[in-house]
């Protein structure tokens, strides 16, 4: 049906829009362009602040015209998708060039950028206006946003089973031996990682009835091998191309936590080069991959769902790239290198329905950056 949709196993889901997406596509522009209005009151005069906020405006004027009838899907719901988008890129480079319009919250004694806040409503805007392009009703938005909330938790969830992992396998050598050394250390957290990954595919499996061949698991052909080549020089190519456009456009980004580490204790490659193959690759991409992308399909298209799994894989690499004090700009930036190289990923599983293609892309990307870094460090 399209690109970032699929009905096929929906019960014969009405395709005709109704009123719900260009009223929540109205309400998110609204607070998008409210939340940029916020510096240029505060004398902002940044043109790309300006044309963030008129953009904003005019996703509102479009969705309240879908709204209303006075305007037709044919004409409205691309604009819609072009303003948001531009409102999301717009607000996101902002954002990192430190134009954050920061709001107190006395109650929680903490600050918002609402710059930030801007940069989630318009790509909550922009999904409405894709649901509104593709004419998806309210039961099939909900549908969507359901499956995508749940399976983000269940990849949050990795996260947290792997933390037990790493307490549980921390605490004999502890009690033994008083501490650990940073070798050591690395070597639990990504034991760790990789049994949390799998007791939550685990856990998936049993819970929602499936069995083992729902892992899609098999000896690599000449073609999936060719995939993995191909997929390695794309990974790498896409890093080339990012870094130059970030390079270029002054947009800076925060380092992981990998990084910090490393230049304390470059021993700790050791594990982690190694580590990268064997562990952080086929576990991470068991969870991110063969999870999450995989019962997207459910819902979304295959195109969609390696969108909307990518969004997930960069979401839950946030605390990775949150260390040092990073500014939120910094942050993001970082994220969307991660949703950028996640999508090369997520193209090379749908396109072999093999576990271990970008498994193996992805151990390998990882095993070369630690090489670099313990050969910049050591």
């Amino acid at each position: 049906m399209s690109e970032l949709t699929h009905t096929g196993s929906e019960g014969g889901e009405p395709q005709v829009g109704d009123g719900f997406v260009p009223a929540a596509g109205t309400v998110l522009s609204g607070v998008a362009m409210a939340s940029m209005a916020v510096p240029v009151r505060r004398g902002s005069t940044d043109p790309l602040v300006l044309a963030a906020l008129a953009l904003a405006a005019v996703s509102l004027v479009v969705f309240l015209a879908r709204r209303h009838g006075g305007l037709g899907r044919v004409y409205g719901a691309p604009v819609a998708v072009g303003a948001t988008l531009s409102v999301l890129a717009l607000s996101g480079y902002v954002l990192n060039q430190g134009v954050n319009a920061a709001v107190g919250i006395p109650l929680l004694e903490r600050s918002v950028p609402l710059v930030f806040v801007a940069f989630l409503a318009a790509g909550g805007a922009l999904a409405m206006a894709l649901a509104d392009h593709y004419s998806l009703s309210t039961a099939g938005v909900f549908a969507r946003s359901q499956l995508t909330v749940l399976l983000t938790i269940v990849a949050a969830f990795g996260f947290l089973a792997a933390s037990v992992w790493i307490v549980l396998f921390a605490l004999p050598v502890v009690l033994v031996y008083g501490g650990f050394t940073p070798l050591q250390l690395v070597a639990i957290e990504q034991i760790g990682m990789a049994l949390g990954a799998l007791t939550v595919a685990v856990a998936f499996l049993q819970l929602t009835e499936r069995d083992w061949s729902f892992i899609d698991l098999r000896v690599p052909t000449l073609r999936d091998l060719g995939w993995t080549v191909g997929g390695t020089v794309a990974i790498f190519g896409a890093l080339f191309a990012i870094s130059v456009l970030m390079t270029t456009t002054g947009v800076e980004s925060s380092s992981h936590g990998v990084t910090d580490r490393v230049q304390e204790s470059p021993e700790i490659m050791y594990v982690l080069i190694p580590a990268a193959i064997l562990l952080i690759g086929p576990f991470e991409e068991l969870l991110y991959r063969n999870v999450v992308q995989k019962s997207l399909y459910e819902r979304f298209s295959r195109g969609g769902a390696i969108v909307v799994a990518s969004v997930v894989f960069a979401a839950v690499h946030y605390f990775a790239y949150s260390v040092g004090g990073a500014a939120p700009g910094a942050i993001l930036a970082s994220l969307m290198v991660v949703f950028g190289l996640s999508l090369v990923l997520g193209v090379l599983y749908e396109r072999t329905d093999n576990l271990v293609v970008p498994a193996l892309v992805h151990g390998i990307y990882d095993a070369i950056l630690f090489a670099n870094l313990y050969l910049a460090y050591a």
